[in-house]
């Protein structure tokens, strides 16, 4: 099977759900909420695929890097990539049930498995969302993450104890989640919380907590303090709150104000080995890919996932080289092109 193949027949089996551009870039699907596209405007989609185009990288061949260091190690596991499959759920809400979501969930973390990365599974207004996710995991042996939204703090605990017993890696909290109107019309309460909630779920579990959708240095402090184990800068894949900045903006102060107190993650708008480059620069650990994940799983499974990622290490690779940069656990700012200033 070839990568070319696996688009095509998720463009056509998803059809209208979505087109399958040639560049994900949020423009045809704005709106698409339910769907696969960003709310309101879809700007927040959109920025965070132009905040990383912005950035230009700095091209070097004078040197002697052939075989960079592509592995590194998160969460007690060794990974062969910096990149991590983000929470793609809802299969019969955003997805129109072309696919169940026990399919949707084992074909994203099995594929990731076998790249030699991990996956995240998700969370939703009904329980056995989550729990589909939990099984995707306990089949990938562990090697998966379960999201959960920012419910009461019983519930959340409730559901960090499932996540201990399916053996999992580590757990996150998406607290960009805060807002969602699906969550709230079945009945279930979501929102922010506070540094000394996120403290007291943190003390409640073995597991590495991961804090998801920190969009300012101040929050990414908090989360810090509260001793999470890492946080990843999001927007909700431009799917919370209309208008916000790309990811890639805010990252370099987010990963500055923290320095290595915390793991920084990046989620949103890595479509290539150079995004992923760049976002390591400016400043994070290791990248979330979601939207070309859920694409490759509709046109081939875990072996369509598979594929993706093993595209997203054969560019990452080649820019590593082309950059001189000789491990994806030390990259340089340098890398990134700066104009001179002009007097």
């Amino acid at each position: 099977m070839a990568l070319m193949e696996v688009r095509q027949k998720a463009k056509e089996r998803l059809r209208d759900i979505c087109r399958v551009c040639r560049i994900c870039d949020g423009v045809a699907c704005a709106g698409w909420v339910p769907g696969i596209g960003g709310v309101g405007t879809g700007a927040s989609f959109q920025n965070n695929v132009q905040a990383l185009a912005r950035h230009r990288l700095n091209l070097r061949v004078i040197h002697q890097v052939e075989k960079p260091q592509m592995g590194l190690s998160l969460f007690g596991h060794q990974f062969t990539l910096p990149v991590l499959g983000a929470a793609v759920a809802g299969a019969k809400l955003n997805f129109r049930g072309l696919v169940t979501e026990e399919e949707l969930s084992q074909a994203l973390l099995l594929g990731a498995k076998a790249a030699g990365t991990a996956g995240m599974t998700g969370d939703g207004p009904d329980p056995a969302l989550f729990e589909t996710g939990l099984a995707a995991v306990r089949a990938a042996d562990g090697i998966g993450i379960p999201i959960i939204k920012p419910l009461e703090q019983a519930r959340i605990k409730e559901r960090i104890r499932l996540a201990e017993q399916s053996g999992a890696m580590a757990v996150g909290i998406d607290i960009d989640a805060a807002g969602l109107i699906n969550m709230t019309r079945a009945g279930k309460k979501v929102g922010p919380k506070t540094g000394k909630e996120i403290a007291e779920i943190v003390a409640s579990t073995s597991l590495p907590v991961i804090i998801k959708g920190i969009m300012t240095p101040e929050d990414a402090l908090a989360v810090a303090e509260a001793g999470a184990t890492a946080l990843v800068v999001s927007n909700h894949g431009g799917r919370a709150l209309d208008h916000t900045p790309g990811t890639a903006e805010v990252l370099p102060r987010i990963a500055d104000a923290v320095g290595e107190r915390i793991t920084v993650l990046l989620d949103g708008g890595i479509r290539s080995g150079s995004d992923v480059l760049k976002a390591l620069a400016l400043g994070a650990r290791a990248v979330l890919v979601g939207r070309p994940l859920a694409i490759a799983a509709f046109g081939g499974g875990a072996e369509g996932v598979r594929l993706e990622l093993e595209r997203l290490r054969g560019e990452l690779e080649a820019a590593l080289i082309l950059t001189g940069t000789t491990s994806v656990s030390q990259v340089s700012r340098e890398i990134l092109y700066r104009e001179s200033p002009v007097f």
